[in-house]
């Protein structure tokens, strides 16, 4: 069954179900796993937004601090020097939203004023009490994400009880909290939260049953490129002392995108835009023939 959903939102429309959206990832950071330090600059930064949306980004989602796996926290005044400047000056010469990966609602609140529009919460509000106001008092969609523990915790030793039940409840509390607080049902998007405190195989169970997320009907969205659990499936083929080719990982993150899609997701967060246009593209004709 397929969902259509229509978010609006100040001068911006996001219209989801027909077709996949896709979130281009700007890491204005000098450590994150994938990517730290490549657009740490401003103006690196700048440009490698405006080259996503020509690309065929439908979001930029940028994030100031580190997330990957055991990493610790920055302070606010920190992250609020990484991004801020950066959303000033590409808002101007992009159509697309912006959408700020932060935990902090004083980030998020300077992120709306500098130009974004988009609240990215790892934590789903949980972080900082005073996020869910933000987001009610500028009217902005929510990303609710799913995370056992912190980025500092989440992968020392994740289990669960059952994977899908406890997701699934967890994202109901987050929705109903979010709803409580101001936040229109509508503006709401869920996020199982690949690589959050999950195993490869909790991961790989969740591309492959993202329609278990259909049942909240509000958009879901899938974030798995360049994760480790990829590279740990391409490795296992490999010598154990050799590392995983960074054109492999790519290869395999549209695989999992190619996958995330199939099941459902209706957003994709992704590095590379170009190459998850062309997964879509064959994705579309595949299935319209």
């Amino acid at each position: 069954m397929i969902h259509n959903y229509k978010i609006s939102w100040g001068n911006n429309v996001l219209e989801l179900g027909h077709r996949v959206c896709i979130m281009g990832i700007l890491n204005v950071t000098p450590d994150s796993f994938s990517d730290g330090g490549v657009f740490f600059d401003c103006n690196a930064a700048v440009a490698q937004g405006v080259k996503m949306v020509e690309d065929g980004a439908d979001i930029i989602d940028i994030g100031g601090e580190s997330t990957r796996p055991f990493s610790s926290g920055i302070s606010s005044e920190e992250e609020l020097k990484r991004v801020v400047p950066v959303i000033e000056k590409l808002a101007p010469h992009i159509h697309v939203p912006i959408s700020i990966d932060t935990t902090k609602a004083n980030v998020a609140k300077a992120a709306m004023e500098a130009g974004a529009s988009i609240i990215n919460d790892i934590s789903a509000l949980h972080h900082d009490r005073d996020m869910a106001k933000v987001a009610a008092d500028y009217g902005a969609p929510v990303i609710l994400m799913h995370m056992q523990g912190t980025p500092k915790t989440m992968q020392a030793s994740p289990g669960y009880d059952n994977l899908f039940e406890d997701i699934r409840n967890f994202l109901e509390a987050a929705i109903d909290y979010a709803e409580k607080n101001g936040i229109l049902r509508s503006r709401i998007i869920i996020d199982p939260g690949i690589g959050f405190g999950k195993t490869v195989q909790h991961n790989l169970l969740i591309i492959k049953h993202l329609n278990e997320f259909k049942t909240f009907n509000v958009p879901v969205l899938a974030g798995l490129s360049r994760k480790s659990f990829i590279k740990h499936i391409l490795k296992d083929q490999k010598a154990k002392d050799e590392k995983v080719g960074f054109s492999l990982i790519e290869v395999g993150t549209q695989a999992a995108v190619a996958m995330a899609v199939l099941s459902g997701a209706d957003i994709v967060r992704v590095h590379n835009v170009a190459d998850t246009v062309a997964t879509l593209k064959i994705i579309e004709a595949v299935e319209s023939a």
